[in-house]
């Protein structure tokens, strides 16, 4: 070995040590539903997770690696219930769809929009988050409305059911 490759070696094995042992401390605000997810973990499925590159289900809530924090049966409930209306966004990893605008035939001149998290990879009444965007058409344009209470919490709870039918279903 040359004296250069070994200055070159040594040299990157220094940086390789001098780096390995940092840590980041957040030095800035934390949103606490962040923070909970910090805490609890994204990878790893326990009960229903969405299994990736052909993961073995016994595994998969070993640290392997192999799952995502996703409840499949939350998931496959939420692609059903909205199941209606245009998907614009599915990201199965982070746990979030979002649909595109839906004008209900019978209700010409107002439409719909959705956005649903899911927060758990258990399944669990407050595994799901629901938030509706409504918007009403008044002179050729688009103005946005309230939305009541109720709506999203029965949706969550249809969610919810479907799921929980699912699991059955599946014989858990």
């Amino acid at each position: 070995m040359t004296k250069k490759t070994l200055m070159i070696f040594m040299g990157a094995l220094v940086l390789a040590t001098g780096c390995s042992g940092s840590k980041t401390e957040h030095t800035y605000p934390i949103d606490p539903e962040d923070a909970r997810r910090e805490r609890r973990g994204h990878l790893a499925s326990e009960e229903g997770g969405i299994s990736l590159f052909g993961g073995d289900k016994d595994n998969a809530g070993a640290g392997s690696g192999s799952g995502i924090g996703v409840n499949s049966f939350l998931w496959r409930a939420t692609l059903d219930t909205f199941s209606f209306m245009p998907l614009a966004s599915a990201d199965p990893f982070g746990g979030v769809i979002i649909t595109d605008w839906y004008e209900d035939p019978e209700t010409p001149g107002e439409r719909f929009k959705a956005k649903v998290l899911i927060l758990d990879k258990t399944l669990r009444s407050d595994g799901v988050k629901v938030r509706i965007f409504k918007q009403r058409k008044e002179n050729g344009e688009w103005a946005d409305m309230k939305v009541s209470d109720t709506l999203p919490k029965q949706l969550e709870d249809a969610i919810l059911t479907r799921a929980r039918e699912l699991r059955i279903k599946q014989g858990k």
